[in-house]
């Protein structure tokens, strides 16, 4: 991205400084410039976008992170539509492919239709799920009437006192590695259903047509980081972690390797979890402290398949499949048109993955892409994958695996300010939290409270 730059040893005077460039970020960065206020964004990585990254597979752009957006997502719709980036629908013509207990078959819809018995567990249990999501104060969780109770236990433990059939746990389980990045029993059933309220419900969480899923970028959604970006030049630095950030009664000031850069407000906009690799000064109060040490990230991995063409299609297959063991859980057909390439995207299980080698790791994938639709899938003709949690910087993903306490017990440091540091990210949103929609929209915000906050300062530069 040649209109950003690597830091340099210069000092920087401005008057917020915005940490991290993932969809916060730079949605931070750019409210506060419209608001004429000057502005550094200071990114770890090499790159922009935080969770959205692009990769290429047979010469098609993909999307190893974030991919989906929903027509309700309006904030990162507008940032696409004003960065030039235009919307696909997420293909899901045709029966849909279930892998269970031994037993391939086809299905239509977004529930698996195993047997009556377990369709009617199915809606019995989502029922009683959406009836407890009903009770939780979105934006702030810990404060819902029945918090105390739902965070002392797991999804899993709710799921074994509901006596969830196998083929409801099994959905559920994979509901939940590809929203936590683990298993249910790993995860609070508060924070579960803080989520799932967020996303607006089970149904929009879960579907094609009219969710979460029911569109994807063409350019592919770190397309959108890399413009924004360039319109803010070299205001954005890449590969400079923050090292520590301290502040007093006039300002703050935030060092890294490189550079020290001195503003009036910093906006940090990194996942719970990784506020604990920078040191503050004054530290962090007891409760952000717990924060950043209890809210660990979970972990995900993607693979995509290229073929010469998406021959499932011609076999009725939308290119959807759940699977209940393996290596590979679930798969979309993202492929470009029915002429081809044919690509297939599948979401891993890290514990039986990312230990492996590259070839190793496309072996274990295509094999199980076999069983699902044939023996066509094993003449692939391209292959990538990524492993977010073996990432050099900030690894995990897509969002916080936070275990039963710790909701009660932190949440509420997700967004008090720390003085003059202010935060923002997708974890902090309260609708739309885990989602880009949400990351924009906490980025927007805190600029425009951090930009007030600055309109009340003296006038002279901070120190």
């Amino acid at each position: 991205m040649s209109s950003s730059r690597k830091a340099d040893s210069r000092a920087a005077s401005v008057d917020v400084v915005v940490v991290g460039a993932g969809f916060a970020g730079l949605s931070a960065a750019e409210r506060l410039v419209s608001m004429g206020r000057s502005v550094r964004v200071v990114e770890g990585r090499d790159r922009v976008g935080g969770r959205s990254f692009s990769g290429e597979v047979a010469g098609v752009r993909v999307d190893l992170g974030a991919t989906w957006v929903s027509r309700r997502h309006t904030a990162i719709r507008d940032l696409a539509s004003r960065a030039g980036c235009t919307t696909t629908g997420q293909f899901d013509q045709g029966r849909n492919v279930l892998w269970a207990a031994g037993r391939r078959r086809t299905y239509q819809g977004t529930i698996p239709t195993v047997s009556p018995v377990a369709l009617v567990d199915m809606a019995r249990v989502q029922l009683a799920l959406n009836k407890l999501v009903a009770s939780i104060d979105v934006e702030a969780a810990w404060n819902s009437p029945d918090a105390g109770r739902f965070d002392v236990i797991s999804f899993g433990e709710w799921l074994d006192r509901k006596n969830a059939l196998p083929a409801t746990r099994a959905l559920m389980t994979i509901v939940s590695k590809v929203q936590w990045g683990c298993s249910p029993g790993d995860v609070s059933l508060l924070h579960a259903l803080r989520y799932i309220r967020a996303a607006g419900g089970v149904d929009h969480m879960l579907d094609v047509e009219g969710g979460q899923q029911q569109e994807r970028y063409a350019e592919t959604t770190q397309e959108i980081a890399k413009r924004v970006a360039g319109k803010l030049g070299d205001r954005v630095v890449l590969g400079t972690p923050v090292r520590r950030i301290s502040q007093d009664d006039h300002g703050v000031t935030v060092r890294t390797d490189a550079e020290e850069i001195k503003a009036k407000y910093a906006i940090v906009t990194v996942a719970p979890a990784h506020r604990a690799g920078i040191d503050f000064h004054p530290p962090l109060p007891e409760q952000a402290e717990g924060l950043a040490k209890t809210w660990r990230m979970g972990v995900l991995s993607k693979a995509f398949v290229a073929y010469e063409k998406p021959f499932w299609r011609t076999s009725g297959l939308s290119g959807e499949a759940l699977t209940d063991t393996g290596t590979v859980f679930i798969t979309f057909d993202v492929s470009p048109d029915a002429n081809g390439p044919g690509v297939l995207m599948a979401f891993c299980d890290p514990r039986v993955f990312d230990g492996f080698s590259p070839e190793h790791r496309r072996g274990r994938v295509v094999q199980q892409l076999v069983q699902l639709y044939g023996a066509q899938a094993n003449a692939p003709i391209d292959y990538v994958d990524h492993c977010w949690g073996t990432e050099p910087f900030a690894p995990g993903g897509p969002n916080p695996a936070v275990a039963p306490y710790a909701t009660t017990s932190y949440g509420p440091a997700l967004t008090e300010p720390h003085g003059r540091v202010h935060w923002a990210g997708t974890e902090t949103a309260g609708e739309w939290a885990g989602t880009m929609n949400g990351a924009v929209l906490t980025g927007q915000r805190t600029a425009e409270r951090v930009a007030a906050a600055v309109a009340r300062e003296p006038q002279e530069v901070a120190r």
